[in-house]
């Protein structure tokens, strides 16, 4: 895995040669700190912790701050390994989006989607209610109904789907092509749309096929 830690900012649209308008994600990159280089010799592996985003650092403990400090930086928000990342990265050295991505390039995006807090059937499972319902019905148009049989098996079964919390679950969304890349900002511009809201973490990986 080969990637990059950044923020996503928002959406725009570019044009692209013939003219055609594309929706793109914009995600802000700044340089990325190697944290730690992990070897064979020493871990069994080898691949490269990379840490993105300032943390309070009122809210690290010591072990947290003495792990950022020998690599001369503050405590970082967000921390990944990657492995097969171009070039001999030491400890404390940047990784920009240049070492990893070019334009066309194809990525996959990982994060949180939005949350929506506690919801009902219908809009968290999409389940139709009950329309233009006559004898008797009375406001059960977005009711569950029934959750379970009476004799047997007397009890709700697993997994049965119900009102509940939505959202603020990791998604990986495949296939998504570089548009553009702004160097000098630490912007990617990457077409179509990408998990989480505005300002929230995000991790963009390098496609291996």
């Amino acid at each position: 895995m080969n990637g990059i830690i950044g923020t996503k900012v928002g959406m725009t649209s570019i044009y692209a040669a013939d003219g055609k308008a594309i929706a793109c994600t914009v995600v802000e990159a700044s340089p990325n700190i190697v944290t730690q280089v992990k070897t064979e010799d020493s871990d069994g592996y080898s691949a490269l912790q990379v840490s993105y985003g300032e943390a309070r650092a009122k809210n690290a403990n010591k072990a947290i701050t003495g792990h950022f400090l020998k690599s001369n930086t503050t405590p970082k928000k967000k921390s990944l390994e990657f492995k097969n990342i171009p070039g001999n990265k030491n400890l404390g050295e940047e990784i920009s989006i240049s070492d990893i991505f070019t334009e066309g390039d194809t990525v996959h995006a990982i994060g949180f989607t939005k949350g929506k807090g506690f919801q009902g059937v219908v809009k968290r499972h999409g389940f139709g209610g009950v329309q233009n319902a006559t004898h008797g019905q009375h406001n059960r148009g977005r009711a569950p109904g029934s959750i379970g049989a009476s004799s047997y098996p007397s009890k709700v079964v697993k997994g049965l789907r119900m009102a509940g919390r939505q959202g603020v679950e990791q998604v990986k969304v495949k296939n998504l092509k570089i548009a553009k890349i702004l160097g000098e900002k630490n912007l990617l511009l990457i077409r179509g749309a990408i998990p989480g809201h505005k300002g929230s973490i995000v991790v963009i990986e390098k496609s291996t096929k």
